[in-house]
């Protein structure tokens, strides 16, 4: 396994990270196998693990935490903080308050006394960003967290971030975790330019597109798969199931499967350090790994190009984030009284 360096942080990481994200009852719920898994994953050379506090409600973390029982010092190990973890509506979010407390329950579930990179796993309108990042500065100043990161984060949210950093002397967010893959590829407009301008390492997620691109998912099959319920619509879409159409014999002609090439693709852009993978059993991590020393040409990325084009998501729908403006009807709409031009 090759190494990157993540973002400007001097920190070293492999380019495949393991997501931790189908540890647990949202994917595996066998802790034994879980670990195996990720043990399989470190011996190959994944020195990257990432999980979030909301995976299965800190199950996946306490899982990460046995799992690198004895290891801790050879892994760089990221989680996230925001989703609920409660129906306190005061266990979620980026306040000061939840980020302090919620912290101390992730080292613990970890089994470790710091966290690597620790990340925002979404924005939250409702909370001041200086709010977050002078929190987050805190817990760097303490020796808890190595490194700040946001996950799916709008560019213009991003440079907010840094200017406030740098305008209050706080510590900023060195990573950005967005959505990547071949029919996701919006981040490609501006956040990772933004990325690459403030020396941000990316680590970006479902790089198989939740499992459209392993070629399981294909016009007019059926398919019994527990993700067409957790993710409704995402992998019936028609527009997306036909560039999987074409994906598939530019693999074949390629001499790879397209999960190789999906995954080969999302490490090839000078603004991505590392792609996350899922795999829920062994097999799936296996798999994976096979594709590592795969590397397209200028000739298929050209082809990729055409099939979607850069910058592009197939289905707009599928970005993990709106801004409030965006789900909100009324933020969008003056008083009717005010609409006219005249």
């Amino acid at each position: 396994m090759k190494y990157r360096t993540l973002g400007r942080t001097g920190i070293k990481v492999s380019p495949y990270c393991l997501g931790a994200m189908m540890f647990g009852a949202w994917g595996n719920p066998d802790h034994d196998d879980s670990i195996r898994i990720i043990h399989r994953a470190l011996d190959s050379g994944v020195n990257f693990v990432d999980t979030a506090d909301v995976y299965a409600q800190g199950e996946s973390e306490e899982i990460v935490g046995k799992a690198l029982a004895g290891r801790r010092d050879d892994v760089v190990l990221a989680t996230k903080v925001h989703g609920g973890m409660g129906e306190d509506p005061n266990r979620a979010g980026n306040s000061r308050r939840w980020i302090v407390a919620e912290v101390e329950n992730s080292l613990r579930r970890l089994q470790t006394d710091h966290i690597d990179l620790y990340q925002i796993h979404r924005p939250a309108p409702d909370t001041d960003v200086e709010e977050t990042l002078s929190a987050l500065t805190d817990l760097v100043r303490s020796g808890k967290v190595r490194a700040i990161g946001c996950s799916t984060f709008p560019a213009s949210e991003i440079v907010e971030s840094h200017w406030i950093a740098e305008r209050r002397g706080y510590e900023r967010f060195r990573t950005e975790q967005p959505p990547y893959s071949i029919v996701n590829r919006g981040i490609e407009r501006e956040v990772l330019p933004v990325c690459e301008r403030y020396g941000m390492g990316a680590l970006v997620w479902s790089p198989l597109a939740m499992g459209l691109l392993t070629g399981r998912y294909r016009k007019g099959q059926e398919t019994d798969s527990k993700r067409m319920s957790f993710a409704p619509g995402r992998l019936t879409h028609e527009r997306k199931l036909d560039v999987v159409e074409q994906l598939i014999p530019l693999a074949e002609k390629t001499g790879i499967s397209l999960t190789h090439m999906a995954m080969a693709f999302a490490v090839a852009h000078p603004g991505v350090t590392s792609a996350i993978i899922g795999p829920r059993t062994m097999e799936h991590l296996d798999d994976l790994l096979a594709g590592a020393e795969v590397t397209l040409d200028d000739e298929v990325l050209d082809r990729i190009d055409e099939i979607v084009p850069p910058g592009t998501d197939v289905d707009p729908g599928d970005v993990s984030y709106a801004p409030p403006a965006i789900e909100q009807a009324r933020l969008r709409r003056r008083p009717a009284e005010e609409r006219s031009a005249a």
